[in-house]
């Protein structure tokens, strides 16, 4: 909206030329959106605190997490409210890549906030019902998707392999549901990471520095054609979305830092995991997503060993799932396991960055 405003008065002042530059107003976004962070963030877990609008903790879990029963959850939605503004701010509104990162926040966000709400209202660690919450992620990412299919480029529906030239698989119609498991997967891969304090914003910040990189990157012609990346004309846009959620993201874990004073909720987790799948569709990064992402990986296949191997054997794999959970148990102190996945997620996310150039 800025560039729109501010860049036409070029013409009689050559200072206004700034407002073109993509980096100048990715790093504006950040500033924009972790300010707000700040600013906000008091007033939002205060009204959160009066509303009564408290976590509720699985009696399941570990015992040390009952003391974290009342602390003010939905805190995501002080992520989403700053990303959106950011994004508003200084990204170009006619790019269609701007409208699908916004329906992409609203939706899930949308759908976590319900969650979210059912669960304190209801007094339980119960919220929407599963095949409800499902349905949900199904017909935000289906509308994601239908978007990006019906707005697509010579490269949309290609498949790209890390340590790869060249597409592998044109999939077609079919891009639309693989979006959609991209999309459902790593919402619900965040959300499940989202169990300790700082644990889930931290990794997604270091998953968003990369992608900050990759967007960059992927929309400057020299830069792509010299990693032999797809260049995608526009997508250097996304390179301000990505700063603006990670300013926001930054600002949310000043709050959210052991311990916390503020959960981000199903409102923050959905949202900032669909984002990332989102990110890495538009910019041909999918397979890359789950290297950089690696942790949330990690975390939602504990959960998939944990189930399967109890129903065939009824015995436990893990003696808690998710993973963080496991270690917790084993004696680690809660911030020990949460700057030991950050450094495994640093980890992930240059060995993703390093497959741009062993090509």
């Amino acid at each position: 909206m800025i560039k729109a405003i501010l860049y036409p008065l070029v013409d009689y002042a050559k200072a206004f030329n700034i407002f073109q530059y993509i980096s100048f107003r990715s790093a504006y976004a950040a500033v924009t959106a972790l300010l707000m962070s700040f600013l906000l963030g008091p007033w939002v877990i205060r009204k959160l605190t009066e509303l009564k609008l408290g976590q509720e903790i699985r009696i399941d879990g570990p015992q040390s997490h009952l003391s974290k029963a009342g602390t003010p959850t939905m805190g995501g939605t002080l992520i989403i409210i700053a990303f959106l503004v950011s994004v508003l701010l200084w990204q170009e509104i006619s790019s269609n890549y701007t409208w699908i990162v916004l329906i992409t926040a609203i939706g899930l966000g949308s759908l976590g906030f319900m969650d979210d709400f059912l669960k304190i209202t209801r007094k339980n660690s119960d919220g929407l019902r599963a095949s409800v919450k499902f349905s949900g992620q199904l017909l935000v990412s289906f509308a994601v998707m239908l978007f990006i299919y019906l707005t697509r480029n010579d490269h949309t529906t290609l498949l790209y392999i890390p340590f790869l030239k060249s597409a592998v698989l044109n999939l077609g119609l079919f891009y639309i549901p693989f979006g959609m498991l991209m999309i459902v997967g790593m919402s619900n891969a965040v959300n499940l990471t989202d169990g300790l304090d700082g644990l889930a914003s931290g990794l997604v910040i270091i998953s968003l520095i990369a992608f900050t990189l990759l967007a960059y990157l992927t929309g400057h012609v020299e830069f792509a054609n010299y990693l032999f990346i797809p260049y995608l004309p526009g997508a250097g846009e996304l390179t301000v979305s990505v700063t603006a959620l990670l300013g926001a993201s930054v600002g949310f874990l000043w709050f959210n830092a052991h311990p916390a004073e503020v959960m981000m909720g199903d409102t923050g987790s959905l949202s900032l995991g669909g984002l990332l799948a989102v990110f890495s569709l538009l910019l041909k990064k999918e397979i890359l997503l789950l290297i950089i992402g690696g942790v949330f990986v990690m975390e939602t296949l504990s959960v998939i060993i944990q189930v399967l191997y109890f129903k065939r054997t009824g015995r436990r794999v893990f003696k808690m799932a998710p993973l963080h959970h496991h270690f917790e148990l084993s004696g680690w102190a809660e911030s020990k396991v949460v700057t030991r996945f950050w450094i495994l997620g640093g980890m992930f996310a240059i060995l993703g960055l390093s497959t741009l150039k062993i090509q």
